[in-house]
Parts: C-alpha cells; sequence; structure tokens
C-alpha cells in the first residue's frame, strides 16, 4: 500500500513524468490548433475577397423608374428582341434565413427588372400629370410641318399618352442626365424623314436642358432641314453632336444614261452603298431606318427601276429587290462598324394611318384618340409589300450586334399623333382646304411619338453601359486561380 501511495505521490518521479507529458500534450494540440485557424483564416480571408465582389455596389443597380407603378395589364403578343441583363445574386441570404414563412418580396433593382423584359409589349396609358419632354412649340429647330402646336391643333391629348411596358418600366429622359451620358459622343440618324422626325426629337429634347439656347447650333447654319444633305448639331458644352444624313433606302438613288444619248434616267443602285456613310461609320451611336419609301408606286412596280453594275432590271420585284438593297447595307456594317466603339439601332416600320384614300388620293387621319381595341389595329397582311416582315429578315441576318427599335406595334395604335392637316401656322383658308386634301399620316407631331422611340433608344443604351459596369466589376474581382 505504502509502495503505491508513494508512485502516486506528487514528489514521485513516475507522477512527475507523467504531468509533464500531460501539459506538454495540451501544449501541442493548442499550438496545432492556433496555427489551423491562423492559416484557415488567411485562407477564408483570401476566398471571402472575392465573395466580396459579388456584393456589387449599389450603384450600379441604381433604380431609374420614375414612372407610377401600375398593375400589370393583360398581356399582348410580343414585338421585337428581348432584352437581356445579368441578374444580381445577393450572397447575404444564408440557408439558416430560408424559412418556410413567406416573406416581404424585396424590390427588384432595374436591371433585375430588365433581365427578361420586352421593353416594345406594353401599351398607351393615359397619364394627365404627365408632361412632355419638352415645351410643346418650346423648340424653333422642329421642322415647321412637324410642330403640330405652333401650326394650330386645338386639343392636345395626344401628348397625354405615355408608353408602358407590361413587365418593366423604361426611364423618363431628362435632357441633363442624357447630356453627361453622351459627353463627348457624336449620335448620328441615316434614314428617310421619319428618322429626321426622330432625330429632332432628341436635338429639341437636349436642347431644353441647356440653359443658354445660343450654344446649341446647326454646324453649318442651315435652319431648313427638309434639304438634301448632312445635318449636324452641337451641343460644344458637352462636346456633344447629334446628326440626321439622308438617305431614304440606305443604297445609292443614282442618275443612269438611258440609250448612251445625254437624256437620263433616276435608277436605285442596290449593290452600292450610300456615299455619305465613311462620313458616319465611327459614330458612338448609329441609327438606321428605311422602308416607307419603299411602298411608293415606282418602287412596288420595280420597272426599269432598279440597278446592279451596269444592268438595269427590266423588272424586279420589290421583296427582292430590298433584299439586295438591305444585303448590300449589312455587308457594309459588318465590314466598317467596330462593335466595339458604336452601338448600331435600326428602327422598325412606323406605321401610317391613312383612312377613305392615301397620301396622294386624299386620304385622312383625323381621329382624336388612339386605337383601344387591338383587333382595330392595322394589320401587317395589309401591307404591300409587308415592310415589318421584309425588315427583320434582313436585320436578323446581320452578323454584329445590332439593337432593333420593334416600334411596329406601338405606332400602330397612334392614329391621332398625326400632323394630318396642321402642318404650317397661320394657315390661310384656301392652305387649310389644301392640307385638308392633303394630310400628313405618316410623319409625326413632336413633341409626340418620336419621342418615345428616342426613350427606348435610350433605356437600351443605358442598359448596355450599366451591363458593361457589371461586368468590369466582377472581372477586377475574379475568384483566386487556386486556393491551394
Amino acid at each position: 500500500m505504502d509502495q503505491k501511495r508513494s508512485l502516486l505521490s506528487p514528489t514521485s518521479i513516475s507522477f512527475r513524468t507523467k504531468r509533464w507529458f500531460s501539459s506538454s500534450l495540451v501544449f501541442i494540440i493548442s499550438l496545432t490548433c492556433i496555427m489551423i485557424f491562423s492559416f484557415g483564416n488567411f485562407r477564408i480571408q483570401k476566398s471571402s475577397d472575392w465573395l466580396k465582389a459579388l456584393h456589387l455596389p449599389r450603384h450600379l443597380f441604381q433604380d431609374h423608374n420614375h414612372h407610377h407603378h401600375l398593375s400589370s395589364p393583360p398581356n399582348m403578343d410580343p414585338q421585337g428582341h428581348t432584352l437581356l441583363a445579368s441578374s444580381y445574386v445577393d450572397f447575404n441570404k444564408s440557408s439558416e434565413n430560408q424559412t418556410e414563412t413567406p416573406k416581404k418580396a424585396e424590390k427588384k433593382s432595374w436591371l433585375e427588372e430588365m433581365r427578361d423584359c420586352d421593353i416594345y409589349d406594353g401599351r398607351w396609358v393615359k397619364d394627365d400629370a404627365a408632361s412632355p419632354l419638352y415645351e410643346p412649340g418650346s423648340c424653333p429647330l422642329i421642322d415647321e410641318s412637324f410642330d403640330c402646336y405652333r401650326n394650330g391643333r386645338p386639343e392636345h391629348q395626344y401628348l397625354k399618352l405615355r408608353w408602358q411596358p407590361n413587365h418593366c418600366n423604361i426611364p423618363r429622359l431628362d435632357g441633363g442626365k442624357m447630356l453627361r451620358f453622351f459627353k463627348g459622343k457624336r449620335i448620328v440618324y441615316v434614314g428617310d424623314s421619319l428618322n429626321r422626325n426622330m432625330f429632332e426629337s432628341l436635338v429639341c429634347l437636349l436642347r431644353s436642358s441647356v440653359k443658354d439656347k445660343s450654344r446649341v447650333y446647326e454646324a453649318s447654319g442651315r435652319i431648313e432641314l427638309k434639304k438634301e444633305g448632312t445635318y449636324s448639331f452641337l451641343f460644344p458644352d458637352y462636346n456633344v453632336t447629334v446628326e440626321y444624313i439622308r438617305s431614304a433606302f440606305l443604297v445609292q438613288e443614282w442618275e443612269t444614261a438611258v440609250n448612251g444619248n445625254d437624256s437620263k434616267k433616276e435608277t436605285l443602285r442596290l449593290d452600292i452603298i450610300d456615299r455619305s456613310y465613311d462620313e458616319y461609320k465611327d459614330a458612338d451611336v448609329l441609327v438606321f431606318n428605311t422602308g416607307n419609301w419603299w411602298t411608293h408606286e415606282t418602287r412596288t412596280q420595280g420597272k426599269g427601276y432598279y440597278q446592279e453594275g451596269n444592268h438595269v432590271h427590266e423588272k424586279l420585284d420589290v421583296i427582292e429587290a430590298f433584299d439586295k438593297a438591305m444585303a448590300t447595307w449589312a455587308r457594309w456594317v459588318e465590314a466598317h462598324v467596330d462593335p466595339t466603339k458604336t452601338r448600331v439601332f435600326f428602327r422598325a416600320y412606323s406605321f401610317s394611318h391613312f383612312s377613305k384614300g392615301e397620301w396622294n388620293t386624299g386620304g385622312r387621319c383625323d381621329e382624336k384618340e388612339a386605337i383601344s381595341n387591338v383587333e382595330h389595329l392595322l394589320s401587317i397582311d395589309e401591307l404591300d409589300p409587308p415592310i415589318p416582315r421584309m425588315l427583320e429578315k434582313s436585320v436578323e441576318s446581320v452578323k454584329v450586334p445590332l439593337h432593333y427599335l420593334n416600334v411596329t406595334r406601338m405606332s400602330n395604335y397612334r392614329r391621332d399623333a398625326h400632323p394630318s392637316l396642321y402642318r404650317k401656322p397661320n394657315m390661310t383658308e384656301e392652305e387649310k382646304l389644301d392640307f385638308e386634301s392633303h394630310q400628313d399620316c405618316s410623319h409625326w407631331c413632336l413633341p409626340g411619338v418620336p419621342d418615345t422611340w428616342n426613350q427606348l433608344m435610350f433605356a437600351q443604351l443605358l442598359l448596355a453601359h450599366k451591363q458593361q459596369l457589371l461586368k468590369q466589376h466582377l472581372l477586377e474581382h475574379q475568384p483566386p486561380a487556386s486556393l491551394n
């Protein structure tokens, strides 16, 4: 018994050895834990830097909705191309918080909202609180025949409608913000007089936010915008240029000799691009259109009018001629436009609303209300040729990135927004009678529908810009190549 006690005595060698061993073991285990924790913490810190990068700055997802929130209207047949945007993943939500208890849905960011939204699928809604994007009658740069307000149109309900996409909201345009966005940029519209309609809309919208209006001027000093040639409006305080180049067919209108003598005839060179194209291939934004002039008799009959090389076709179907012209345009865009610098838009066909005749046979557009019943919309199948389908087919074949501004359906509703007979201020009785029988049911009053076209274009530019910011942010915060 005494021997056993001695072995357990604190002063015995055996007891001291065991105590030392136990203390050493505890020390080694503690040291090991500290090393593992420190190394692991370094590894976690290293990987968390990348995870933090996924918590993207809020300014990338700033809500640009300036409209009233409306309940979702009934679905309609979609028109145009779907806009895609990157989604934002919130890594702050841990699995512990994912309970079955329903939570109040968080407000989506604008990018999230736009992810699967077709901005051309929507309706015109009456908004008495809405005001035009610039004051009616305030812009002297508007073509006289488009300025319905100055020309005495007595009612202005056509200014109280705004376009509301079914599944998202588009930002209301602000001229000052747009000028800052476009700083140092060149925006060029190329096409027929309906693109001039759109061009004048943007010029007036931007001008409305410039305090000193004398600081907005046409480069050559011209104020008459109907004549042939190029028009360039300068905003020198922002180094912004907005231009228009008339090119109704996008290919070259031509005069060719007839039977080798001195007489000439007008033809359309389907194989040569308009000679003005080299002037704007390096623009930051290009907006093309064609279509309405292809419905006129000379084009639809196609007799001795279409030319390729030295050959003038005795007769060529307008659809085949159109396809050839658009193929020539597409080849030029693919060969000369740098998609990393230039955003290319193609504006779709805009409906005319002639009733009781055509543009040259007394057609009229006296309606004061927009079409509200889908069944009353004009049918594309009634168009000869079916320009909207021809355009979509041609644009789909272009091999460079291109935004298709599919305004065909939305313009179809707006029979109320054409200049009609209000084409000149202070008309004499004789002029009133003349304009009564020669109404303009193709172009649009300004302010008016083309402002919305620019609004949709700017929404796409803003979306692309934010997507680019998001992409750059993610690239700058790539996960480490290896965590080993």
